[in-house]
Parts: structure tokens; C-alpha cells; sequence
């Protein structure tokens, strides 16, 4: 039987190894895919970490349900080697991506086609074997999306940072007030929400980020205005240029400081929509909730209906991703390569490294030398994290190509 070759995890809060073990053979609707493409998020350094980041020091235990040695990997897209019995043959030799976020089947919320929100989920790379491996065994055919012409790299980001940027921006489509649109942090997942806002709305989009390359950027590929959150009096200043704050205000980043900027520009009667986990503690006194009458609404990643609305949008060439994107993103586009199995190649986990190291310095700056005392604070408060997060980049065992 042929050999299936995996980058497992097989000790929390340790770098990745390598194991070799049968390559399954599908059953039912069940298909094997050949890896082209997967991508590394920043959640898979967060399960690789064993917890979440709860704030004022206390975290969320990861560990429960999971057997190791465990292959972690959901953006992914590739090439169907087989099929069982009971799904479409003339799959074979068709490049896909893959959707992930695959629920249990039987519950009310996969009942409503909303999978991702299932309590009993099946997610790829997340609570079953996911892309980091030369195969992957996906339990329906009806998770695999065609998506020519795009690039494989450009779809199998589609499949996270992609769905979770249009699902995001989605939540606030049908908003009764539409004068104005704030994105929040340009990583990886805020510079696709760029993207796509430009086709989802016919509003300017203004954005917000702490780095000024990353501000530059968005600007570059269609942004109309970009903030720097830690500018003295920056608030006041966007309340009065925006006549009272944003209608619609989406924030990509998800940590204790982007929620303080992001409540406070939004205008009255508008909606937050939080995406990002960077992690931390959030509170928000109730009389300025309902004074301001707002709506915060916690969103990740999106449904199956959704990841086939926006392949549709992409595929249709009504979205163009940026000419520029961030250390992250060109990091998720680097290749798993090879036609007989997939192999790492090292220039993708160097970028991420690279990405890593950059985010670690401009903290440490801000740490040090910050004339805003909260964001030196914050600085301070948040820079272990990346330091630990670029120590276990750093660590991870991924042969060379």
C-alpha cells in the first residue's frame, strides 16, 4: 500500500515531525486529495500551542479530544488521486480546493447549512487530519470547489483567510445604513477584506493598522483613507471627519486594543463585526453599548454556501487580490510542491518567520519608545506572545525541499 507522508504535531508547545503511515482508501462519498497547496494560518500556531489567549493571564485548553501524533492544515487545494464508491468518478484528476469547515451532518445547524457552527465539528486540520501531508481525506465530494483559472495558491487561501474576510464582511451587506465601512488590521485576512469590500460595497473603504507599510499597502490597492489607531486624539479626529462615526466597522485583528478603536468609531446604530483572534479581554460598559445602540456580532470563518459564493465572485474575476500583500499572505501562497507527494519548501516557512521577526521589532519599538502611554502598555502587554509565537515559528521541523 502506498506511504502517506505527514508533518505532525505529536507534543504540544514543540516543533512539528515527521510521521509515514498508510495512505487511507476512501469509502462511501468519501475523496482522497493530492496536495498541491496548503497553507499555514496563524490558528495552526495557536493549536499548536495547546490554548488561547483568554486575557488578564488566564487561557483556553485546546488539548481536549485531541489524539496525537495530529496533522494540522486547512487551506488547501489540490488533486483528487480517488474516490469511494458512492462519489463521482470523473472527480479523478480534477484539481479542487477543499473546504474545511466540514460539521457533523446531523445536527439543526448543519441541517441549516451552517457547518461551522457545529458543536461536533469535523474540521480539517483543526479536530481531524488536515493538509500538512501529502495526501488528505476529505468525507464528502461536496466539499471540493473547482476553481479555475485562479492560481491553486490564490484558492486554497480562499478556503480561510478568504471565506472568513467575505463572511465577515457579509454580516454587514444588508445593513440599513450604508455611508461608510472601517476595516481594521491589514494582515493577511484584513488585505483580502480590502479586496473584497470594493466588490461587496459601493461605499469608500477606509481602513486602520498600526504599521505604516501595511497602511500604504492598502492604500495602494483601493483603500480611500488609512488611520493609524495610535495617532494622539485619533478618535475625535475620525468622529468629526466622519460626521460621527463608521456604520460598519470590521475588526481583522480581535485583540483588547482593536476592539477599544473599533467601539469607538463605530457610529450610532452600527454594527461590529470581530474576526480576528489575536486573543485578550474585552470589556465595554453597558450604558455605552446601549447609548450607542450598537451591534457587535463574533464571526469565523464561513459556511459552505458562502465559500461558494465567493469562489463564484473570484473565479468571475470581480475581486482582485492585492498587487502587494503582506510577509503573511505571500507566506500562505508558497507551495507544498511535488507531483508524486508533497514536500515542504523551506522559502515558505521563512517568510513566515520573516513576517514574524518584523511584528516582533515594531512591538518592541512601540514597547520602548511609545509617547501614547496605552500603546506602549499594550506593546508591552502583547509582545511575550509574538516573541513565544516567533520562538515556536522558528522551531518548527519542516524538511528542506
Amino acid at each position: 500500500m502506498a506511504r502517506m507522508v505527514r508533518q505532525s504535531l505529536v507534543k504540544f508547545d514543540a516543533p512539528l515531525c515527521e510521521t509515514i503511515v498508510d495512505t487511507p482508501k476512501p469509502q462511501g462519498r468519501e475523496v482522497l486529495v493530492r496536495i498541491e497547496r496548503c497553507g499555514l494560518c496563524h490558528s495552526d500556531l495557536h493549536i499548536q500551542d495547546g490554548y488561547a489567549d483568554l486575557g488578564g493571564g488566564k487561557k483556553l485548553d485546546t488539548t481536549r479530544g485531541m489524539t496525537l501524533p495530529f496533522t494540522l492544515g486547512h487551506e488547501i487545494a489540490g488533486v483528487v488521486d480517488e474516490v469511494g464508491a458512492d462519489a463521482p468518478k470523473e472527480m479523478i484528476g480534477k484539481k479542487y480546493a477543499v473546504f474545511p469547515w466540514i460539521g457533523c451532518g446531523q445536527c439543526r445547524d448543519c441541517a441549516n447549512g451552517d457547518e461551522n457552527l457545529c458543536v461536533k465539528q469535523r474540521f480539517l486540520g483543526v479536530s481531524i487530519d488536515g493538509g500538512f501531508a501529502t495526501h488528505v481525506l476529505v468525507p464528502d465530494a461536496k466539499y471540493l470547489l473547482e476553481y479555475d483559472p485562479l492560481p491553486v495558491n490564490q484558492a486554497a487561501t480562499l478556503m480561510c483567510s478568504g471565506v472568513t474576510a467575505y463572511g465577515a464582511l457579509k454580516r454587514l451587506v444588508d445593513r440599513p445604513r450604508q455611508r461608510n465601512l472601517l476595516l481594521i488590521g491589514l494582515g493577511g485576512v484584513g488585505m483580502m477584506g480590502l479586496s473584497f469590500a470594493q466588490a461587496m460595497f459601493k461605499q469608500n473603504i477606509t481602513v486602520a493598522d498600526l504599521s505604516p507599510a501595511a497602511r500604504e499597502t492598502a492604500l495602494k490597492n483601493g483603500a480611500a483613507v488609512a488611520y493609524d489607531p495610535s495617532e494622539p486624539e485619533i478618535v475625535r479626529r475620525i468622529l468629526k471627519e466622519t460626521e460621527g462615526g463608521f456604520d460598519g466597522v470590521v475588526d481583522f485583528a480581535g485583540n483588547e486594543k482593536s476592539m477599544q478603536f473599533a467601539v469607538s468609531t463605530v457610529a450610532r446604530g452600527g454594527k461590529v463585526v470581530v474576526s480576528g483572534l489575536m486573543g485578550g479581554n474585552f470589556s465595554l460598559p453597558m450604558v455605552q453599548w446601549v447609548y450607542k445602540r450598537m451591534t457587535i456580532e463574533g464571526f469565523m470563518v464561513g459556511t459552505l454556501a458562502e465559500a461558494k459564493e465567493l469562489m463564484a465572485l473570484a473565479r468571475s474575476k470581480g475581486v482582485e487580490l492585492p498587487n502587494e500583500p503582506s510577509l503573511t499572505q505571500k507566506a500562505k501562497e508558497k507551495l507544498l510542491q511535488g507531483k508524486e507527494g508533497a514536500s515542504f519548501d523551506r522559502s515558505y516557512m521563512d517568510s513566515i518567520v520573516k513576517d514574524h521577526e518584523s511584528t516582533v521589532k515594531m512591538f518592541q519599538k512601540e514597547a520602548e519608545s511609545a509617547k501614547d502611554p496605552d500603546v506602549k502598555a499594550f506593546a508591552q502587554k502583547t509582545l511575550p506572545a509574538l516573541q513565544h509565537h516567533l520562538e515556536m515559528a522558528r522551531k518548527i521541523n519542516l524538511p528542506k525541499s
